[in-house]
């Protein structure tokens, strides 16, 4: 298996100034498993969900190429329900309802096929499952990248520094970034933060696009101006899995890779704001990614 993602599949209710989506599909893992199949054929999601949770949904995933042999299914009970609501200005959200159910005890067991994974992104979850992810591996990936968040900063740092030795790529926003290196300067926190154990550290600034961080390489690439920005939500794990499904797919580390790697990224996020939950990447296709590609070609090429 190429690429495993471990996070969230969940049932959000999310309230934007565009309207309301309620039972809609949510969850870290979901949307970076739905954006990295349109690049990688063999991938799987490491989760759990209720009795509640769509089976459709489930059978839609495997519709897709993934793997749904690592979905706990706990058929008595509810799967982890997410509410929001979005200000204005599409930046801040209210978090109105976090309901863990089947999460609060979450003990992922990888399936034998998945522990031989070439590629593995970590969701956002706690640093310790994360670390019991990591130490069920057959043998260390090619790559490991990780998401986290500035609560487990605040409430669990010393496991997740522990977790940062064992990982690659690290990615998180600017906000996060500042906290975990306690440095305001983005440059000087990439530095304190590659001492902390990842290689590379991607740094989403939303709106404002991306910097990727190796040594002393950088790149950046603006998001792409979206004209009809629906609902955010997932955007940041649908970069992820942009990212990681064309890595994996392609197979290639080197860092020129790796910024093509963040135009496709960039991509996918800025088609998932367009429609509520997975709308818009369940309709996408390869030929409207490509377009999209030369997009950001046309934004980002000058001449001096």
């Amino acid at each position: 298996m190429k690429l495993v993602t471990v996070g969230t599949v969940a049932i959000d209710d999310i309230e934007t100034p565009r309207g309301r989506a309620a039972n809609a599909i949510g969850g870290a893992a979901t949307y970076i498993s739905r954006s990295a199949a349109n690049f990688v054929d063999s991938q799987g999601i490491v989760s759990v969900v209720g009795g509640d949770f769509p089976k459709s949904e489930l059978a839609e995933l495997e519709a897709n190429g993934i793997s749904i042999e690592g979905i706990e299914v706990r058929e008595e009970e509810k799967s982890f329900f997410w509410a929001g609501r979005y200000h204005t200005n599409m930046n801040q959200r209210d978090t109105l309802i976090t309901d863990l159910n089947v999460l609060a005890d979450f003990n992922p067991i990888l399936p034998e096929s998945y522990r031989r994974a070439e590629y593995l992104m970590l969701g956002n979850l706690t640093p310790e499952i994360q670390l019991n992810v990591l130490n069920q591996m057959n043998q260390r990936p090619k790559m490991v990248a990780l998401d986290t968040m500035n609560f487990w900063m605040d409430v669990a740092l010393d496991s997740l520094l522990t977790v940062l030795r064992h990982i690659d790529i690290l990615m998180i926003n600017e906000e996060e970034a500042r906290q975990l290196s306690r440095e305001y300067s983005l440059s000087r926190a990439a530095e304190l933060i590659h001492q902390m154990g990842p290689k590379y550290l991607i740094i989403k600034k939303g709106e404002h696009g991306a910097f990727l961080f190796h040594e002393r390489e950088l790149f950046s690439i603006p998001a792409l101006p979206v004209a009809d920005v629906i609902d955010p939500t997932g955007a940041g794990d649908t970069f992820a899995g942009g990212f990681m499904g064309y890595l994996s797919d392609s197979d290639d580390l080197s860092f020129d890779n790796f910024k093509r790697a963040m135009v496709y990224a960039s991509v996918m996020g800025s088609f998932c704001v367009e429609d509520f939950s997975l709308g818009r990447l369940k309709t996408l296709t390869s030929a409207e990614i490509e377009e999209r590609v030369q997009q950001f070609v046309q934004l980002t090429q000058f001449q001096i």
